[in-house]
């Protein structure tokens, strides 16, 4: 239908509306739909096509009718100005023929159907822009490293009495952490009473016990070594190590953090179970038949029966005496007592965190214990720092950087976030993306909420803060591979770098004098542990 034709028709139905809207207001049903409909049909100058759009078109005028009245009962000006430009503007163009109240409801008409149309695109933008987000931030997802949450955990083990999860690799999303491609990191979380059957596994381990009372079995070449265990207790496991562990507590699970140095293959280690059955296998039942018989010098109905009794898991219920009887000493110790609270002297493989002399940094707004290697020899074999920060609610650690270590940390308790300075690490080429690097800029803000159980990973060099919520204290076990010969920076607070500059090095490098310089990087008299961003909203600063 051509636009004047359309034009003749639109004309025609609004004079048929006006016609009988006068004389069929009253009437019970819709009269004046039906006779707009009617004269629709009668006119013998359209086609079947044409009269179809004939009744539709005064459809939609009477709903757009009643949209009107109902915009006037609630006090609302139907009424519509001219909107010069685009769809609306061309069919508003073709109502500037008509006069009166005619060419009001021709370009209300054309009001109305343009916000139908436009809510529609509009819609449609809304779902291209969601689906262009999610994209979005999977991307910048892929392109940041250095942060692990729970779904990037897999379940090894899981039973009604126990399991152990294991962190993807490092290098799982790219390469820029190869640095420490040869460690994994796994979690073993016991329920009460449970034993945990006898193993190796052929990577070099420090356990770290996070929660909970047990003790371990460690079986050496020519004795066994059993202490009891407890929350900031490290524990070294060299590889291929038998070992078997209880937890000793009747109500509380028991945690224990592990980070693991493979042998046979980088960033893969395998768990072999000597003790158990159908389940956990058995490694003796692998061997033949034959085999185990000259062996074990026992016939092979015997070995059967004897192999397929236990079925139950790798975590299994013991029995208060059995606990008692595998905890109440220790074995092969050169002192008495019970460790850990005989001679620290006692054990070469166990150390705890916590049983230091005191903190290395402590205030009223953190804590930090640290255990070098030369106050735990075990830890030299892996060139390693094991920490622990307790972090006060709303409170902050100071910014700062290791020169050579790699600090590999992951949430025990508690809720923050942290922020890190990184090279670009995504492609993103916005003003600012998701990931906080600014156009023309040669470092991207990595940050990320922390949550228990949430790993995330600094390389070397790379300044970064942790930031603790104002509900909770931010309890973070780290461990800082390459630690010999490495330096922390502090980039703010007493000990900050700054303070150590020359009074030309500080006028030159920030443009300012001397004592803007000092007050600047003084002001912080606190060292290591700050009040944090929302805290010091409510202070003056100088």
């Amino acid at each position: 239908m051509s636009a004047k034709s359309k034009l003749s028709t639109l004309i025609l139905i609004l004079s048929l509306v006006f016609l009988y809207a006068g004389c069929l207001a009253f009437a019970k049903q819709d009269p004046e739909l039906k006779q707009c409909t009617h004269q629709c049909r009668v006119q013998q100058q359209y086609d079947e096509k044409q009269k179809e759009e004939c009744v539709r078109t005064c459809e939609e005028y009477h709903r757009e009718k009643k949209d009107r009245e109902s915009l006037k009962e609630v006090g609302q000006d139907p009424d519509v100005e001219f909107h010069p430009g685009g769809e609306l503007s061309e069919c508003q163009s073709r109502c500037v023929g008509l006069a009166g109240e005619v060419r009001q409801l021709c370009l209300f008409r054309c009001q109305q159907k343009w916000r139908r149309d436009y809510a529609s695109r509009w819609e449609e933008e809304g779902k291209k822009q969601s689906k262009e987000d999610a994209e979005d931030e999977g991307e910048e997802e892929k392109h940041n490293p250095y942060v692990f949450e729970d779904k990037h955990f897999s379940t090894a083990i899981k039973t009604g009495k126990g399991r152990v999860d294991i962190l993807t690799k490092f290098t799982h999303n790219s390469d820029i952490l190869r640095g420490i491609e040869n460690y994994r990191l796994a979690l073993l979380v016991a329920s009460p009473k449970s034993f945990v059957v006898p193993n190796h596994f052929d990577a070099n381990a420090i356990f770290v016990v996070t929660q909970g009372r047990g003790t371990l079995t460690l079986i050496h070449e020519d004795k066994r070594e059993s202490f009891n265990i407890e929350t900031g207790d490290i524990i070294h496991v060299r590889a291929g190590t038998p070992l078997y562990l209880i937890n000793r507590d009747d109500n509380e699970k028991l945690f224990i953090v592990k980070l693991l140095q493979p042998i046979n293959q980088p960033d893969h280690y395998e768990v072999f179970y000597g003790a158990g059955g159908a389940k956990p296998e058995s490694f003796y039942e692998t061997f033949s038949t034959e085999i185990l018989e000259a062996a074990l010098k026992t016939s092979r109905d015997k070995l059967e029966r004897f192999f397929d009794k236990q079925g139950k898991g790798p975590f299994l219920e013991a029995s208060r005496e059995q606990i008692e009887a595998m905890s109440s000493h220790e074995e092969g110790s050169k002192g008495g007592g019970l460790w850990p609270f005989g001679s620290e002297s006692k054990s070469k493989s166990a150390f705890n965190l916590f049983r230091k002399r005191e903190p290395s940094h402590c205030n009223r707004y953190g804590q930090l214990f640290e255990v070098e290697e030369d106050e735990f020899k075990r830890l030299k074999d892996f060139d390693l720092r094991v920490s622990y920060a307790n972090i006060t609610k709303g409170c902050m650690s100071a910014p700062f950087y290791n020169s050579r270590a790699i600090k590999i940390a992951i949430v025990v308790k508690g809720e923050g976030y942290f922020e890190m300075v990184s090279p670009p690490v995504s492609p993103k080429s916005s003003q600012e993306d998701s990931g906080g690097r600014k156009s023309g800029s040669r470092y991207q803000k990595i940050s990320s909420r922390l949550r228990s159980d949430t790993v995330f990973v600094v390389p070397a060099g790379h300044p970064f803060v942790t930031v603790a919520s104002r509900n909770n204290n931010l309890e973070i076990l780290c461990f800082e591979v390459n630690i010999e010969n490495n330096v922390r920076y502090l980039l703010a607070g007493e000990g900050n770098y700054v303070q150590q500059f020359e009074k030309e090095a500080k006028e030159l490098a920030f443009k300012s004098k001397e004592e803007e310089v000092d007050r600047i990087f003084g002001n912080q008299d606190e060292e290591f542990f700050f009040p944090g961003p929302r805290q010091q909203r409510g202070r003056d600063y100088e």
